[in-house]
């Protein structure tokens, strides 16, 4: 099963960080590549296996490469909204908000979670990054804490982060942790302190593959532990343990971005269709006036999605056009394992972007035929 090209590197010869689940990849027999330096799983069995597992099932992800980061020091919240680019400092220590770090003019750092803490400081702030960006974020936020008395802390390697995605995540998480109150109670975006199997973890309601499910957050010695029982449960709800390549064909039907395809430097927030995670007016952040202006700026292209007939996959890169004209770039692509047919985001100018309208795209030297649809392809409940 095909896959969006960014989970297709081959492994390095320079030494790759790797999770505490290393091992219980390599004896399940995971095919292991290089991802942003980590020695990541890309699948056990096959790709669409683990994709369907998840949308009828259950899946268990590590996610363990992801950045996690914690702040401390006075006025926190002050400090995070005038980096982020969606209001925060009214976090409350149980919630959670989707946002972007942008530059000064508008481009995407990265795009982020922040986990709202409490003003004493009992409960941190705290924000997951992506893996390949982490390094950079953590430089970023130093360089604007300087003047403050804010700290940085890079918990990364301390700990693990799993994701159970599917149907049938909740009711496998239920009876294994103790809360205080049932996670089916847990808001999405919203987070609750707790224990697994005794050991203290952190569990969201969050994800990245368009289904229902909760994010684990635990010490990286508790990890392995808790990743068996995890695994267990979910193969006797008919799910598995799932790579980074089922996470992206997940993630791309969804139409969730991805940072180095969908996101990047030279894009901003408001063309990628992330306007929800801007929030102008009435306070300032890095990139704001950019992104003010950019607001009035009707000609930049903007992302769309595109559906294909027949089995060829178009890639990153590939041109969009419309009739003769070169519209736009192909940013991600895969063949859908829920839809049986090719799908991809992509750019477009915006004349070409309204639903319906008829593009092709250029796929190794072939023009192959392309329809705009709506986006997201993939809403739990619904079918396209």
């Amino acid at each position: 099963m095909a896959s969006a090209n960014v989970y297709q590197q081959p492994m390095m010869t320079t030494e790759l960080a790797r999770t505490p689940l290393y091992d219980w990849h390599v004896a399940q027999g995971g095919r292991m590549v290089d991802f942003a330096g980590w020695s990541m799983p890309v699948q056990y069995t096959s790709i669409g296996e683990e994709h369907n597992a998840t949308r009828n099932a259950v899946g268990v992800f590590d996610i363990s490469h992801m950045g996690r980061l914690r702040f401390s020091g006075p006025n926190v919240g002050q400090f995070l909204d005038s980096i982020v680019t969606r209001r925060v400092i009214d976090l409350k220590p149980t919630q959670i908000r989707y946002g972007l770090v942008c530059n000064e003019d508008g481009g995407i750092l990265d795009d982020v979670l922040v986990y709202g803490g409490s003003l004493d400081g009992t409960q941190p702030y705290s924000m997951v990054v992506n893996a390949g960006n982490r390094e950079k974020i953590i430089e970023w936020l130093n360089l604007h804490a300087a003047e403050t008395k804010v700290s940085v802390a890079d918990d990364t390697h301390r700990t693990a982060m799993i994701a159970v995605q599917g149907p049938n995540a909740i009711a496998l998480i239920q009876p294994l942790v103790e809360l205080p109150s049932p996670i089916a109670h847990v808001r999405y975006y919203n987070y609750a302190d707790g224990k697994f199997d005794g050991a203290p973890v952190l569990i969201s309601r969050t994800g990245y593959t368009g289904e229902d499910g909760v994010e684990i957050i635990c010490d990286a010695d508790q990890a392995p532990k808790i990743w068996e029982h995890l695994f267990e449960e979910a193969e006797k709800r008919g799910g598995k343990a799932c790579g980074l390549g089922a996470r992206d064909t997940l993630r791309l039907e969804a139409a969730m971005p991805l940072y180095g395809h969908e996101l990047s430097e030279a894009i901003n927030p408001l063309q990628a269709g992330l306007k929800f995670a801007v929030n102008l007016g009435g306070r300032e952040f890095i990139g704001s006036k950019a992104l003010e202006r950019l607001a009035q700026d009707q000609t930049q292209p903007v992302r769309v999605g595109l559906q294909l007939d027949g089995k060829r996959v178009p890639r990153q890169g590939c041109t969009v056009l419309q009739s003769e004209e070169a519209v736009g770039e192909v940013t991600s692509g895969t063949f859908s394992p829920t839809f049986q047919r090719p799908i991809a985001m992509a750019y477009v100018k915006p004349t070409a972007k309204a639903t319906g309208t008829q593009l092709s795209v250029d796929i190794r030297g072939t023009r192959h035929p392309a329809v705009v649809v709506p986006l997201p392809f993939y809403q739990r409940g619904k079918t396209q």
